[in-house]
């Protein structure tokens, strides 16, 4: 496995830990009109953190799985910051992965 892709698996596994951590992981996945949604983010269905769990990660572990290539950029951090300015958790830890992916996808 390519090295970047190795890389962005092992920050996917780590952003899922930190939403475990932060009771911020479902053992329900959503009705299928709320994951078809076309708004960014599925802002009209989902919360941030159900995006990231059953929308972002699992696009991204396929891009690792067929080592395909990587979008032109992502920048997931600065909706992170928004989502937990609102919340009483803290996502701090969130949102430095976050970064991290963000960093590995568009430089990549």
């Amino acid at each position: 496995m390519p090295e970047l892709h190795k890389t962005l698996a092992e920050s996917l596994f780590e952003l899922e830990r930190e939403l475990r951590a932060l009771d911020l992981w479902d053992s329900r996945k959503p009705a299928p009109d709320a994951l078809a949604s076309t708004q960014p983010f599925a802002v009209d269905t989902l919360e941030f953190y159900q995006w990231l769990q059953f929308i972002f990660i699992p696009r991204l572990f396929r891009l690792v799985e067929y080592r395909a290539p990587m979008p032109a950029s992502c920048s997931v951090a600065p909706m992170a910051e928004e989502f937990f300015r609102r919340r009483e958790e803290e996502g701090c830890e969130v949102i430095l992965v976050l970064e991290r992916i963000d960093r590995l996808v568009t430089e990549n």
